[in-house]
């Protein structure tokens, strides 16, 4: 597997863990029985987190897409590996910006991760421009 397939995990594990962490700090009042229950999202931590986690899922399909078509068409491999990576750090502090309240810091860092994706989405177009 490529570093770049590793990161579309690391993606996916990223929106997952997302909203695990605070599932497991507030265990006393989540009810497994119930895990979409508004009530348990009425903390403010936990509803960023919430918002956070759907983001993640949101953004998952164009990014894995992105890197299977680059990979696919035989884009230059390294810097898909690099974007990826690039894209995977930019998610991280994207979440912990929603978590923390930074909202001005938070969509400059989804317009950044959005521009990887489309920088990995274009790669194949524009890779007899890149040396290898």
């Amino acid at each position: 597997m490529t570093v770049a397939e590793w990161c579309v995990f690391g993606t996916l594990m990223l929106s997952l863990l997302t909203i695990a962490s605070v599932k497991w700090i507030g265990f006393r009042r989540f009810d497994n029985s119930r895990p979409r229950d508004p009530d348990f999202y009425d903390d403010p931590i936990r509803s960023r987190a919430l918002g956070a986690h759907q983001n993640g899922i949101e953004a998952f399909p164009f990014f894995a897409v992105a890197v299977l078509l680059a990979e696919f068409r035989l884009g230059h491999l390294r810097l898909i590996d690099e974007l990826a990576v690039l894209f995977l750090i930019v998610r991280v502090a994207y979440v912990f910006t929603y978590i923390g309240n930074r909202p001005t810091l938070r969509s400059i860092l989804w317009s950044i991760g959005f521009a990887i994706n489309i920088a990995i989405f274009f790669l194949p177009a524009i890779r007899g421009y890149l040396t290898r």
